[in-house]
């Protein structure tokens, strides 16, 4: 069996913020949405697929394995598995270096990955103390003994968790991801301007190549209306409007503002991954392959540095270096941590810090993101691995280039870093 893995092809929903345009949607619907319009562009038979494999940090309560439960919704046959995988951030990755390591030990050719997340419908949660308070009410029978377990009741047992909150603090470190980012602010030596200039370069590639990345999208529809395009792009952004935001995480002193961090967002990616013996029987010219992948640990309290020794580590692999690649999609989780990695890959002082033996060289700014990152269109955590490979290949599709570089931090202190290489490259 060969087994290169190739990415066939590619399909995302809209992106869109939080509460707004997708969010009556579940997560089953939306990763329902995304393997439809898959299996429309693509017109495989379903029973063609080996397996289903998609990643979902916030997995609902109504949806246990929610590959599953998207793979029976979208039409796969019964008889075609499905697993969900979870690596925080690095899901959507982890789905398509998954099916490499299934098609490599031979077991199926043909996959369906991707990632979904509905934020929007992460929970509210009970405390303990209500929990406990409930259930004492709910074992009581007379009336005497529902009053007493409704007396045992706190005016705090009412104020519920946000799991969207819990699901965004490491519990080693203590930290929320905004802390962990003003982190490496100090350490790092990073500005406000430089981070609020970074946001705004984001939204304006999006904003300039909106007619290029529609061409990742279907259309889905939300109470017979169609929701067409990512939402979170801000036409007028610049760096006087973003000046006058406040620090969310460190009110007094920080510089991490929700202007030059990631977007908290709906949205699920499907792709079409197998060996080239499956893209041939089923006449379709792959957007590219995979060349290597890794995924490497670091200190949770400086997860945004989880690139930095991810990319040493896959270059290693691969016997690449930074400059062999076209194109980078480093994932903006805030700008502050990119900026961060961008030191770290390039000076002694911050290399070193960051556990590399040497830098690794320069990544320039101009093909870093070309289309605009995470702080423009939004970060479904789930899905957000899925859609750097996906804006990856068709950047180099479009563009004739042939090798891309795409890697993320991941929450709890991984990084994630995979080499892609076209099937369209101008010069072989």
């Amino acid at each position: 069996m060969n087994t290169v893995l190739y990415v066939i092809a590619g399909i995302r929903t809209p992106f869109c913020r939080m509460g707004t345009e997708l969010a009556s949607l579940s997560a089953s619907d939306l990763g329902r949405a995304a393997v439809t319009a898959l299996l429309d562009q693509t017109g495989i038979d379903p029973a063609r697929v080996s397996e289903l494999i998609f990643g979902c940090v916030g997995q609902p309560a109504d949806s246990a394995n929610i590959a599953r439960v998207i793979a029976l919704r979208s039409g796969l046959p019964r008889t075609v598995p499905a697993m969900t995988v979870n690596r925080n951030c690095a899901s959507g990755m982890e789905s398509l270096t998954t099916a490499c390591q299934r098609l490599q030990a031979e077991r199926g050719d043909c996959y369906i990955v991707g990632g979904v997340e509905s934020m929007s419908h992460y929970p509210l949660l009970f405390r303990d103390s209500a929990l406990e308070h409930f259930t004492g009410l709910s074992k009581a029978h007379s009336l005497a003994e529902r009053l007493k377990a409704l007396s045992r009741f706190r005016p705090n047992d009412f104020s519920p968790l946000l799991g969207l909150q819990l699901g965004l603090t490491d519990p080693v470190s203590g930290m929320n991801m905004g802390e962990t980012a003003e982190l490496l602010v100090r350490e790092y030596d990073i500005s406000r301007e430089c981070q609020d200039r970074f946001a705004v370069a984001s939204h304006r590639k999006a904003k300039a190549h909106r007619e290029a990345t529609a061409r990742e999208i279907a259309p889905v529809f939300v109470d017979g209306h169609a929701v067409l395009a990512d939402n979170g792009i801000r036409e007028d952004c610049n760096e006087q409007g973003l000046a006058g935001l406040k620090p969310v995480f460190d009110r007094e002193t920080g510089s991490v503002t929700p202007g030059n961090a990631s977007q908290i967002t709906d949205g699920a990616v499907a792709l079409l991954v197998g060996s080239e013996t499956c893209a041939r029987e089923l006449g379709i010219e792959p957007l590219g392959r995979l060349i290597d992948y890794a995924y490497t640990g670091c200190d949770p309290a400086r997860m945004g540095l989880g690139p930095v020794r991810a990319i040493e580590a896959v270059n290693r692999r691969a016997g690449l270096k930074l400059a062999d690649a076209d194109l980078y999609e480093i994932n903006e989780a805030f700008a502050a941590q990119v900026l961060a990695v961008l030191k770290a890959l390039m000076e002694p002082e911050y290399s070193a810090r960051a556990g590399l033996p040497a830098p690794l060289g320069e990544i320039p700014l101009d093909r870093l993101n070309q289309r605009g990152g995470a702080i423009a269109l939004g970060h479904p955590v789930g899905a957000t691995g899925a859609r750097l490979i996906l804006t990856a290949l068709q950047q180099l599709k479009d563009s004739g280039g042939r090798r891309a570089l795409v890697s993320l931090c991941i929450g709890g202190g991984q990084g994630a870093a995979l080499w892609l290489e076209s099937t369209h490259p101008k010069s072989k």
